[in-house]
């Protein structure tokens, strides 16, 4: 009954009410040693209680994913304007817009904050440190394929959502591997969303050195068309990384218990949907 209870006031009630004020401090500027242990993550609903210092990471689709905290902030990456049947109004999303599979014109009005990942003007790029207290959400500025197969510069954004003590970058729609200058401005990443689609962002090997380079704790692969695309990713992958497929669409990550191996975690996508359906 307690937790019907609080399924119900999440729902119920603005999100960002129960946003903490403070944060975990991170490390995502500083190089860190790996952290040893195993234990670090488990299959969840999106909709419950995450526990203290834990963040919950559920894979909408593509490559949409709702990062929800302790404090019941709720971050949706490369929002499209839907993200299921469930009634949620995120508090903060993120937009690139390589294709409208990453992007919405017309975001809720209700959503707090929309971060797009670029500029007014072409080829200027754009700026967010958004601080919420619980979470800080900022933007490294790439370059990304036009409409019309040139360049433009600075149309991506890899977005770090700093969060109980935690880096999480989602790389967007890259098409390039990044320079020496934006590999020190993204920092240390304990987990990171990268597209292995092989082709409509960057190819497999530059993604493959991209995440080699990075060497997150947990890497999970976004923008896949088909397991076939996947498991080329993994295999390439597999003497560097250890593979877990969970199953399920969801995992929750604590910086103390992150893998002492560097580990690709295999999320299934899923809209997100009432407890009831």
């Amino acid at each position: 009954m307690r937790q019907l209870l609080v399924a119900l006031a999440l729902v119920a009630l603005p999100l960002s009410a129960f946003a903490q004020d403070t944060r975990t401090p991170s490390h995502c500027i500083a190089l860190a040693d790996q952290i040893d242990g195993a234990q670090f993550v488990h299959r969840a609903s999106y909709d419950v209680e995450v526990a203290p210092e834990t963040v919950r990471i559920h894979y909408i689709a593509h490559a949409s994913f709702l990062i929800r905290t302790a404090g019941g902030l709720n971050m949706v990456t490369d929002f499209t304007g839907f993200t299921g049947s469930a009634p949620m109004i995120p508090d903060v999303v993120t937009m690139n817009h390589a294709h409208e599979t990453h992007w919405t014109a017309f975001p809720d009005p209700a959503i707090p904050h929309v971060l797009r990942g670029w500029g007014e003007e072409h080829g200027a790029g754009i700026n967010h440190r958004l601080d919420l207290g619980e979470v800080l959400v900022r933007n490294v500025s790439t370059d990304i394929r036009s409409q019309w197969s040139g360049v433009e510069a600075n149309g991506n954004s890899i977005f770090v959502f700093e969060v109980a003590g935690l880096c999480i970058g989602h790389l967007g729609h890259l098409h390039h591997e990044p320079n020496a200058e934006q590999y020190a401005a993204i920092g240390r990443l304990d987990v990171v969303m990268a597209a292995v689609d092989g082709g409509m962002t960057v190819d497999l090997p530059t993604m493959m050195r991209i995440v080699s380079r990075l060497r997150s704790s947990i890497v999970i692969p976004m923008h896949w068309f088909g397991d076939f695309t996947l498991d080329a990713f993994l295999t390439g992958m597999a003497e560097e990384f250890q593979v877990v497929e969970t199953g399920g669409p969801s995992l929750d990550v604590s910086l103390d218990r992150l893998p002492s191996r560097p580990t690709i975690m295999v999320l299934r996508p899923e809209w997100l949907r009432e407890a009831s359906e």
